[in-house]
């Protein structure tokens, strides 16, 4: 399924697409016949067709058949002229399907080349990646490729093709006159001299450039994933140095490519241009002997004119080769690594009848690392498939190499590791991938939902077909064709890959239940809880859940009708102005979605501001600014910059105090429409943030309030049609799809100023659930939370409780975990591993422990001590004075 790399790019394009290149070369022959006639027409129109009178005419064909027409002169005339139209339209025609072709069968050599790029970077040892950067990759890739695919279009086609255009113009000129012919080709081999050796340096300053570019890269990279410590450390001066620095080096060998290209050109510009200077002198010194008629030299310099673009763009064909070539090769040489997972195993199926049970066996197995260090040394160790071991060590043991080794993310230097009577170097990873799992202290973690992360170790490959309308099954069907006509994996992407099966479960249904049961074991239940009461949903894809809700809803309503909730909540209510809202979300009633009615941007809404006119608001809103600022300018004017109130309490950061003094004076004696506009919204940009219960303030009265129930009205009534998707209204019967589920259970506001009333609201709604058995539906909600990039958006270790709740869904046969609890409190550490050991309770279990400590709860225990086994029995057995676990106890 991977595709072969070709040291030379020409080879890799012959290799792939040699039919296809065969076939547009067909039309590119037949396209050179129709130039030249389309050269000679205008001359036989010009001396036959308005010459002299004839009773017969004759049509001159590739400038060697001649037909006789027996026709007047206009209609001799009329049928050259149709068939001057008639060639131009068929030139064009094959010129179309000539580049149409061309472009598909570039798209496929560059989605064959990326393809192949790609499948290389999942067969790199693991090791490679430690000296790798990911931003070189990357952009190999991506960025570095993309002018090798530009170049793919006319690798073979474009030099025959336009070279094709020039000799059938010079051949033409040749037809009319040897001597200008001769003329016209002179300056040619001079330039095939001069520009290769000019390009020969551009070519090695491409090289050095885009060695710089990588760099560049890099550094980003880098950047953006230490950016917590440049900030700690006050070192962005110095990257930003750095970063000038490797700008500086792309400036320069940019501005010497430049200049060389550029010559290049001049050059040929220049010589380009000699041609009809000796056209003009010698041409027309034959047309006044009379050795040349008018018609032949205005077809001369025509045909002269139709070699300059076939010339130039052969030359720029060559200069695109040559960068297109360096590229190809450091590309390739990059993505050449010794030690890639062989292609088969990667993808072959295990043998039938193969069972993965009995022993993993060490014999005398080494290992070296990458820079050729000594990490394990002649490990003899025999342990059962199903048996649970803990690995201990110092940081310097070699114990995380260990717990590689037997996932087979790294193969032994030397020395033989047996799994089920097989070498495991020899497994395919449908063996090793799918009976085995690994998690590491860092899982990794698309930026997808949590569901989608736990699910991953279930899709190895597509078990169940995808539907489709009618009308997508031709495109989807074609889609699949043209992957497998690119060299692509022709396997559905939309398809049900999740293994049922591997989970020890039938259908969905059972699959949630059993994705429950392990949140349970790994303590990681009531965070899901939590990201599905903060989490969004879409009513029209889970219904279900949004008639859960507003069943909990309704259920909420009633408790807080008792005695002791009551007070506790703020409904939403449109006839009434909720005090606890600020003004923003008074007037709109309804969540946002996107950035068209963001609170702190709504005084420069066009749509707000038509509302508060219509309302006769502006003024009052404009004075409720005022006030805002007067007020926190008297407030926080002595507070020094950065104290806490300015966050609690302040519409006005410390920064911009100074500049609302000075507008408030600015504007003192102006009305509304005499203000500068940034006046203006400054001022009205502060009254939307008011909430009346919390700010008390006294300047959002009843009467203020109304307006603004009367703005509420208009602001409904009209929204114009293409605004009507960015809010969503509040609607005590219906599923708000923009809001939280905790906010469409709610629907109102906890009142400000009640003690505890997050804490009690927060229970009162869990308890509602549960008593409504909503619980599963929250959950469900949970699950579908978006991790962000590398799971960004979920604490370090709940990314971890993410791998091994992975890790148990996928029932392997066996597991390493390689210090996967590390990110955990002690108490959490010792939990996980009693819950993990229980629920594996006749599986394999290997755990590479952080702490020595938890290596209590396993029948085995391994001591390493640099690279080499220092102990090895029962933690009963190896608990005494003098041995390397309880040095390695009394250490931490």
């Amino acid at each position: 399924m991977s595709e072969r790399l070709e040291r030379s790019m020409y080879s890799f394009v012959l290799r792939y697409s040699r039919r296809q290149q065969l076939y547009i070369l067909i039309f590119v022959v037949l396209s050179w016949p129709i130039g030249f006639m389309l050269l000679d027409l205008p001359k036989q129109i010009i001396n036959r067709a308005l010459g002299a009178a004839q009773d017969v005419y004759s049509l001159a064909l590739l400038g060697a058949v001649e037909i006789p027409l027996a026709v007047s002169q206009p209609t001799f005339l009329l049928a050259l002229c149709l068939l001057f139209l008639s060639l131009v339209a068929l030139n064009n025609g094959l010129k179309f399907h000539i580049n149409t072709t061309k472009g598909r069968t570039a798209e496929r050599l560059l989605r064959r080349l990326r393809y192949a790029l790609f499948s290389r970077v999942l067969r790199f040892p693991i090791p490679h990646f430690k000296r790798a950067s990911q931003g070189e990759v990357i952009s190999m890739i991506t960025a570095e490729s993309e002018p090798i695919g530009a170049f793919f279009v006319g690798a073979v086609v474009d030099p025959i093709f336009q070279g094709g255009l020039l000799l059938v113009a010079l051949g033409f000129i040749v037809v009319q006159d040897p001597m200008l012919g001769a003329a016209a080709a002179a300056f040619y081999p001079l330039q095939i001299y001069v520009v290769p050796r000019l390009q020969k340096k551009v070519s090695v300053l491409g090289k050095a450039r885009l060695r710089q570019i990588r760099h560049l890269s890099d550094h980003v990279g880098e950047t953006v994933g230490g950016i917590v410590d440049i900030h700690a450390n006050d070192t962005s001066n110095l990257e930003l140095t750095r970063f000038a620095d490797r700008l500086g080096a792309i400036y320069n060998i940019r501005f010497e490519i430049f200049q060389r290209k550029f010559m290049i050109k001049f050059i040929n510009n220049f010589l380009d241009k000699l041609a009809p200077f000796l056209f003009y002198l010698f041409g027309g010194l034959l047309v006044i002997k009379g050795s040349l008629d008018i018609g032949q030299l205005v077809a001369v310099l025509g045909a002269h004119r139709e070699m300059s673009a076939p010339w130039k763009a052969m030359l720029n064909w060559y200069q695109q080769q040559a960068d297109a070539r360096v590229k190809y090769d450091q590309v390739v040489s990059q993505f050449d690594v010794s030690g890639m997972l062989d292609d088969t195993l990667q993808h072959a199926n295990p043998e039938e009848g193969f069972q993965f049970e009995g022993d993993i066996e060490l014999s005398n197995v080494s290992l070296l690392d990458e820079d050729e260090v000594r990490r394990l040394a002649n490990l003899n160790i025999k342990l059962p498939i199903d048996g649970n071991l803990a690995v201990a060590g110092a940081g310097s043991s070699g114990k995380e190499y260990f717990g590689m080794l037997l996932a087979r993310l790294e193969t032994p230097s030397s020395g033989q590791l047996m799994v089920a009577g097989r070498n495991i170097v020899e497994l395919p990873q449908s063996v090793t991938g799918r009976k085995m799992t690994y998690v590491s202290s860092s899982p990794f973690l698309q930026s997808a939902t949590v569901r989608d992360n736990l699910l991953y170790g279930l899709k190895y490959r597509p078990l169940r077909p995808a539907t489709y309308d009618d009308d997508e099954v031709p495109k989807r069907q074609r889609d699949l064709l043209e992957a497998a006509g690119a060299g692509n994996i022709d396997f559905d992407y939309r398809a049900d890959w999740i293994d049922y099966e591997a989970a020890g479960v039938s259908d969905p249904a059972e699959l949630f239940v059993r994705i429950i049961q392990i949140l349970d074991v790994i303590e990681l239940s009531d965070d899901i809880y939590g990201l599905g009461l903060r989490g969004t949903i879409d009513p029209d894809v889970r219904g279900d859940i949004a008639t859960a809700v507003l069943k909990a809803r309704g259920g909420l309503a009633d408790k807080l009708e008792e005695e002791e909730y009551r007070g506790l909540v703020e409904k939403f209510d449109r006839a009434t102005y909720n005090t606890n809202a600020s003004v923003a979300e008074n007037l709109l009633f309804g969540t946002t979605v996107g950035d068209a009615f963001n609170h702190n941007l709504m005084a420069e809404n066009a749509y707000v501001l038509e509302v508060l006119r219509e309302a006769d608001l502006i003024d009052e809103m404009l004075k409720a600014g005022r006030e805002v600022a007067e007020t926190m300018i008297e407030i926080f004017a002595d507070l020094p910059p950065g104290h806490e109130f300015f966050e609690q309490y302040s519409f006005i950061s410390s920064e911009d105090l100074p500049e609302f003094k000075t507008l408030l004076s600015r504007t003192d004696k102006y009305g509304s429409e005499d203000m500068r506009p940034e006046d203006r919204a400054a001022l009205l940009s502060l009254p939307f943030k008011l909430v009346t219960a919390q700010h008390r303030l006294g300047i959002v009265d009843e009467a203020l309030q109304q307006k603004i129930l009367k703005a509420r009205e208009i602001f409904a009534e009209k929204l114009p049609e293409d605004l009507k998707g960015a809010v969503e209204f509040f609607d005590p019967e219906g599923y708000n799809a923009a809001g939280s589920l905790q906010d469409n259970i709610l629907l109102g506001k906890l009142v400000y100023g009640q003690a505890g009333a997050g804490k009690r609201i927060g229970a009162l709604i869990a308890d509602t659930l549960d008593n409504l058995g909503l619980r599963g539906a929250v959950l469900e909600a949970g699950l579908e939370f978006q991790v962000g990039v590398g799971g960004a958006r979920l604490s370090s270790g709940q990314r971890q409780k993410v791998g091994l709740a992975r890790a148990l869904l996928k029932q392997s046969d066996m597991i390493v975990l390689s210090e996967s609890t590390s990110a955990l409190d002690p108490s959490a550490q010792d939990r996980l591993a009693a819950n993990i050991l229980k629920a594996r309770d006749g599986q394999g279990v290997v755990w590479i422990v952080n702490r020595v400590s938890m290596a209590s709860k396993f029948d085995r225990v391994i001591v390493l001590d640099d690279g080499r086994v220092a102990e090895d029995g029962t933690y009963v057995e190896l608990d005494k004075d003098g041995t390397a676990l309880r040095g390695l106890l009394e250490s931490a």
